[in-house]
């Protein structure tokens, strides 16, 4: 047996997948800032920027990764996620005993590193659930990175169903519920995320398991957006809003179908674990005539050669590939190491069309609120849940469109983020131009958050253009593109000015569309260079795509699935 599949074990990758839909929705907790940053003006007097700045926290911590993303490659996705459970209690324990007022007088930068460590446990649980299973689902890169990407998309409209109805619009309770309740979610699940065997692709009924599993998320993002406006719109007994809340649960637990249904009744197909294919063929009693690339390692080919010594040709084979790496440097569709990809312009291309997509959109996700309350709606529960509703629903429809059209023309999905930022280049100018509208206001929330949705193409790209094997720090590194654009387009543009024209109004909260004008046509502007960019970036990589997908399927090399 090779050394995948004895680091891997023997389970099938779903079960894993399943407990992962969990993790990812626990690692959305940085979603919840809009609905207890009004409890951090209130309570603890802080202006509109500080509230702002402490909104950065939040996407600093979130994605700082590059520790999270090297540990993947050293560290088991169990001590990954206990590190994550450790800090997301340390960090929202500070700010739950502040806005509480049990500890009283706290500066002003405690809080703000607080913030940064309980948000970036949810870089440790993405990491650890994202990273094991893309490497145990290869062949399904796309659909598994937009399905569990998004369900971090929709986790702010649950933990928005858990505010309205069973922590009564309390941030204090959603603050304990933080400290305790994730930590706790992740503890239970966290040994279910582990290496697996890879699937292939050679099971017909995986494209149904998958369809299951869009079609699941799809209904449990529906289900979290009636269930939100109706408990906003109706006043509901208690015990219903502990069954809807229950209902949700359960609605949460169906990705666990999919591995009970293979116990429960197993399929004839026989599928292949990657770097294990002399097991397939003993079993069919024919002997498979493996791909030789030169990229292909020793521990990859060991089961060919068995009529001979085993230990001196991998020795030979071991030296040989040595010889062979030291001529050259890895090209596209290989494995890259952090320190390679620097020096790659399509890394940067898609670096920063990463950064202008994300930083203009979460100026949106962080000010959420006070945009809602500066065009007069008063409740923003509602708002916050449209707009996870439709971050999850660009998540998940950017992995399935993208994969479509790179399998069937070998397009690169980053023509799709470059589509989603044109498109929130008009959303911006909607924005800008709504004056007194609520309506126009909803419909430019879900359009954002459509437009950030796609934005996480990015992730899928990264492992196609420079590997697997590294993926972890290398995706990682690309989201440190979310908090330096927070920081730019949020704190210093939209805090600024908010504070400006409150001052000019003599209030602490900002009425009217001045609030925000001036930011939005600065975004627009944004998001229109994000859009040339990503048509740069596209055609660059075109040839790239046409090599790794010109038959109509992943051609997987056998180093890109090392673990």
């Amino acid at each position: 047996m090779t050394k995948l599949a004895e680091k891997s074990g023997s389970r099938p990758p779903w079960v894993g997948l399943a407990a992962a839909a969990w993790v990812q929705v626990s690692a959305g907790s940085g979603s919840t800032f809009p609905l207890y940053s009004s409890a951090l003006k209130s309570v603890l007097g802080f202006s509109q920027q500080q509230v702002t700045i402490l909104g950065v926290a939040c996407d600093l911590g979130e994605n700082m990764g590059l520790l999270p993303g090297y540990a993947s490659n050293k560290l088991p996705p169990w001590s990954m996620l206990l590190i994550g459970a450790s800090s997301c209690f340390l960090g929202f324990g500070v700010l739950w005993l502040s806005v509480s007022q049990i500890v009283h007088g706290l500066p002003f930068w405690l809080l703000f590193i607080a913030l940064a460590l309980a948000t970036n446990s949810n870089s440790w649980f993405g990491t650890a659930s994202l990273v094991t299973n893309m490497r145990n689902f290869p062949m399904s890169r796309g659909p598994v990175a937009g399905l569990l990407k998004g369900y971090i998309g929709i986790s702010g409209a649950a933990f928005t169903v858990l505010f309205s109805m069973v922590l009564h619009h309390s941030a204090t309770n959603l603050l304990l519920f933080l400290t305790v309740g994730i930590p706790v979610i992740c503890l239970t699940v966290m040994y279910f995320i582990r290496p697996c065997i890879p699937a292939t692709g050679e099971d017909p009924s995986e494209p149904m398991y998958f369809a299951f599993l869009l079609a699941t998320s799809i209904l449990f993002a529906a289900y979290l957006v009636v269930t939100t406006v109706v408990s906003e719109v109706f006043i509901l007994p208690s015990i219903l809003k502990y069954v809807l809340v229950a209902i949700m649960v359960l609605l949460l637990l169906s990705p666990l179908a999919v591995p009970i249904k293979m116990t429960l009744f197993r399929s004839n197909a026989k599928s292949s674990p990657l770097g294990s294919s002399d097991n397939l063929a003993k079993e069919e009693g024919t002997q498979e005539e493996p791909l030789l690339t030169p990229s292909t390692s020793a521990s990859n080919l060991g089961p060919i050669f068995e009529g001979d010594d085993e230990s001196d040709m991998e020795i030979l084979l071991a030296e040989g590939e040595g010889a062979v790496k030291k001529k050259r440097k890895p090209r596209r569709g290989e494995d890259f190491k952090l320190g390679q990809v620097f020096v790659k312009a399509d890394f940067w291309l898609l670096w920063f069309v990463y950064f202008l997509g994300m930083g203009s959109g979460v100026t949106v996700s962080n000010n959420l609120a006070q945009i809602g309350f500066a065009f007069g709606i008063k409740d923003t529960t509602i708002l916050l849940c449209l707009f996870s509703f439709f971050n999850f629903i660009g998540r998940l429809a950017s992995g399935a469109i993208s994969e479509h059209f790179v399998r069937s023309r070998t397009l690169p999905r980053t023509i799709w983020m470059g589509a989603a930022q044109l498109v929130m280049v008009f959303t911006f100018l909607l924005f800008s131009m709504a004056i007194d509208d609520a309506m126009s206001i909803y419909v430019a929330t879900a359009l954002i958050g459509i437009g950030m949705g796609f934005q996480f193409l990015s992730i899928a790209t990264i492992s196609e253009l420079f590997g697997l094997r590294h993926f972890g720090i290398n995706f990682n590194f690309i989201l440190l593109g979310n908090p330096l654009g927070a920081t730019i387009f949020s704190a210093f543009l939209a805090g600024y000015i908010y504070d400006k024209e409150a001052d000019k109004q003599g209030n602490m909260t900002c009425i009217g569309p001045d609030c925000f004008r001036v930011t939005f046509l600065v975004l627009a502007g944004v998001c229109g260079l994000g859009t040339l960019l990503s048509v740069i970036l596209t055609v660059r990589i075109r040839p790239v795509y046409q090599a790794l997908y010109a038959s109509g399927s992943f051609r997987l090399q056998p180093q890109s699935a090392g673990h």
